[in-house]
């Protein structure tokens, strides 16, 4: 699990700067490469400033502002019926929300259309107006080095873009609660050394082809200084987003989430001596699913999985996260009597609600 991922959830109060944090079509071809770049000197100089200027000019008008009474962030328009992708802790718990484009306007009403807080995806629809849709790539082809821009709107800051590469690949990154969102564990994101800030979240994160490969989600922070981790930034790859905000767009809500789980409800045990996190517990256990059927009941404590300990719901939502439905793991119980044995279990989907 990558730890001291520290979730941003966009919302800005006051006009302070503040650096730290994040803020959110069709197949792409291949993408550009930062070993493909010409040389930064002469002509090749020239010619990689205009295709970022290209870039910039393609994408941009279809990365929007993103209102809310929580606060603001970032969206993409998925397509021309008005139907934008975001964060999911974009508008969680809003009541209203606006829509802007980049290039400026009369803000949109916008209603939510659905919300899949597993992966911290969410699609709103605008009203009126006439939004560009973005071109979503294949996330499964990027590569580490690859230039990449993130495109959104920093600390307010409308049709901000900033440059770096991407600097890792199939991260699972779990993100903390924050207001009326939860929490996320995010699968198979992309690392990115482009600069992300609060207002980011749900923008675009976008090859030289001009190809939208993820939606930028979170940013790291350091513990010791207290503040964000300058250069590492994450976002949730296309590829999920392409699976799971067709669904939501159709019905408002997730059939086939694409995600592991064990088939029971659980919650983190706190130590009462020591205050610290120490195993999660089943709170109830879904008839007929995995667990069920490998004999876990309500009360017992999950310790680990496949070897690696769940001290807390994070930790096993970031093991899952790296397992199909359909496979089978080991794990560690402890019964209410203080036995502990291991039991199979065969995953289950998690359910999208």
């Amino acid at each position: 699990m990558d730890r001291n991922v520290r979730l941003f959830a966009g919302a800005l109060t006051g006009t302070a700067l503040l650096l730290a944090g994040c803020g959110g079509g069709g197949d792409g071809g291949k993408a550009r490469t930062a070993a493909a770049a010409p040389s930064p000197s002469g002509g090749g100089a020239a010619q990689l400033q205009q295709e970022y200027e290209q870039v910039v000019t393609s994408v941009l008008p279809s990365v929007v502002k993103i209102e809310t009474d929580q606060g603001e962030g970032s969206g993409v328009v998925y397509d021309d019926k008005g139907d934008i992708v975001t964060n999911a802790h974009v508008v969680a718990g809003a009541k209203q929300i606006r829509v802007t484009a980049s290039s400026g306007g009369s803000p949109l009403k916008a209603n939510l259309v659905g919300s899949f807080v597993a992966d911290d995806l969410a699609v709103v629809k605008a009203t009126g107006g006439n939004l560009r849709p973005a071109t979503f790539g294949d996330s499964t082809q990027a590569k580490v080095g690859q230039i990449v821009l993130a495109m959104g709107n920093p600390l307010g800051l409308a049709g901000s873009v900033t440059n770096g590469i991407v600097s890792a690949l199939n991260r699972t990154v779990s993100t903390k609660q924050e207001g009326a969102f939860p929490g996320a564990t995010i699968g198979d994101a992309i690392q990115t050394s482009a600069p992300i800030n609060p207002g980011n979240s749900g923008g675009a994160l976008v090859t030289l082809d001009g190809q939208v490969i993820g939606i930028p989600t979170a940013a790291a922070s350091d513990p010791q200084i207290g503040g964000a981790a300058a250069g590492i930034g994450f976002a949730a790859p296309s590829a999920t987003v392409k699976k799971i905000v067709p669904q939501l767009i159709q019905s408002g809500k997730v059939s086939q989430s694409g995600r592991a789980a064990i088939g029971a409800v659980v919650r983190t045990i706190v130590d009462p001596n020591s205050g610290q996190q120490s195993a999660v517990a089943v709170v109830e256990v879904t008839k007929g699913a995995g667990a069920d059927k490998a004999g876990i009941k309500a009360g017992d404590l999950i310790l680990s999985v496949n070897g690696t300990p769940t001290p807390d719901q994070t930790a096993l939502a970031s093991v899952l996260a790296g397992l199909k439905p359909g496979g089978t793991v080991k794990v560690r119980i402890e019964e209410s009597n203080g036995s502990k044995k291991d039991v199979q279990v065969k995953l289950g989907e998690l359910p999208g609600g």
